[in-house]
Parts: C-alpha cells; structure tokens; sequence
C-alpha cells in the first residue's frame, strides 16, 4: 500500500513542477492593483479618516479594506478626483470633495 501512495506523489511532484526539477526559475508574479470607490456617506463613519489626507488612521481604514477584498494592502487611498468615477462630464455642477466618492487602491 506504501508503495503506490509514494509513486503517486513522485510523480504529482514531477507533473506538476517541471520547471522546479530541471532547476529553471518559477515564472515570477505579476504585481496586481486595483482601485475601489467608495460612496462618500457609506455609512461606517470611515470617510473622515479616508478623506484628510495621509493618516494613520486612514492607513489602518484602508488597509482594512483592501483586506476584505482579497488583497494585501493599500498603496493609495483619499478623496476621488471628479474624472476618476462616473458623472465626470464637464457639464454637470463638480460636487464638493464631502460628497465625491473615496477611492482605495489595493496591491497584492
């Protein structure tokens, strides 16, 4: 019973890392961001932290966050700029930065 259990796994190990075996570096990872808005009043009371800037407080908001959302932390976070979320159109009145939507980029 040994036997069979100890070839199986040598050979997983052999399929499923040909590279590792014949001493070829593993294909590096790509680096993934990505940026989430936030509604301004979306209830939680964090938009103060997310929106004064730089932060400690606002770090551990947006590090919080991008956990949540699979990722390992925030690179960037702050108040969105008007061309940065839908309804940017020249046209219509720019809201005021209290009630632009908040933006959290994330990285893995």
């Amino acid at each position: 019973m040994r036997r069979p259990v100890a070839a199986f796994l040598a050979l997983a190990l052999v399929t499923a890392a040909p590279q590792a075996i014949a001493g070829e570096p593993a294909p590096a990872r790509t680096h993934v961001e990505k940026t989430f808005l936030i509604p301004a009043e979306e209830g939680y009371g964090v938009g103060e932290c997310l929106s004064g800037g730089p932060s400690e407080c606002g770090q551990v908001v947006a590090n919080a966050w991008c956990e949540s959302q699979g990722y390992a932390s925030a690179v960037n976070y702050g108040v969105a700029a008007q061309d940065e979320y839908t309804g940017a159109i020249p046209a219509t009145p720019i809201p005021a930065p209290a009630a632009r939507p908040l933006r959290i980029t994330c990285q893995d």
